[in-house]
């Protein structure tokens, strides 16, 4: 880290330059979602936690449902209600939130914001939180990186990726380095940004819970779900990309996991 990197999340700070950064022109992963919902009969109320900038829970309103859209950051909230309108968006920390008892019929958690709970106490705070407020035989939906893929694998691991794009004007470089952190069971990510506008570059850390196949079974039956779905794909993040009417997969060894459970018990 030079003198000059400071600390904070470029992309999240900006919500308009994290769309730029990550266009979702087939909202695939708000398209999967809806998939599972009606494939298991999901009623119309949605909580999406983790909604960041809103574009799901919106195309998820889109597709007919009541959906709330919650997340941590103020600025996603604020860009969301502005530019992905339908959704009631709220501020919550999917820590644990209490968002009324028996509310919604689905909560959905997508591209790995399930992972930002590192701890058991965190995870186990989230799920009952989705206990709490999902009706009886509501689904939680999740889709998030998958900890079995780094088992005896480093090829995401092994060199830095760069990445360079253009918005309004400004060219932009991000340099990621994983690294996986065993006792803690996290895979870590510092990301170093830079800009030819001149400004400082950024640094910004994050990290994701590495959870396993058989480790997520056991959490959700110990919080009342059974699982109705576990596989590696299709999904929004697999390859090729997802599409309707494909069947889920039946392994768990490429890089994305998906997760749908119903509640069984309150």
């Amino acid at each position: 880290m030079t003198a000059t990197t400071v600390r904070r999340n470029l992309l999240t700070d900006n919500p308009e330059l994290y769309e730029a950064r990550f266009p979702d022109p087939e909202r695939l992963a708000g398209r999967w979602t809806e998939d599972c919902l009606r494939r298991h009969g999901a009623g119309p109320r949605v909580l999406d936690m983790g909604c960041g900038t809103g574009r799901d829970a919106a195309h998820l309103h889109g597709a007919g449902r009541s959906v709330t859209g919650a997340d941590l950051s103020e600025t996603m909230i604020t860009h969301a209600r502005a530019h992905h309108p339908g959704p009631e968006y709220v501020h919550a920390d999917l820590h644990g939130f209490d968002l009324g008892q028996g509310v919604f019929d689905a909560v959905v958690c997508l591209d790995s914001a399930l992972l930002y709970c590192h701890t058991n106490d965190q995870l186990d705070a989230f799920l009952a939180s989705c206990r709490r407020a999902l009706a009886p035989g509501g689904l939680l939906v999740a889709e998030m990186r998958n900890g079995a893929y780094f088992l005896g694998r480093t090829d995401l691991l092994e060199t830095p990726t760069v990445d360079e794009f253009r918005w309004r004007g400004t060219g932009y470089r991000s340099t990621t380095t994983l690294t996986v952190d065993r006792t803690a069971q996290l895979l870590r990510r510092v990301r170093v940004w830079t800009a030819d506008d001149g400004s400082e570059p950024v640094e910004q850390r994050s990290a994701w819970r590495l959870l396993f196949p058989q480790e997520l079974h056991h959490l959700l039956a110990a919080h009342g779900f059974e699982v109705l779905e576990l596989h590696d794909g299709p999904g929004p993040r697999t390859e090729p990309p997802w599409r309707e009417g494909r069947s889920p997969g039946d392994t768990t060894d490429a890089d994305r996991l998906h997760v749908v459970a119903r509640l069984t018990t309150h």
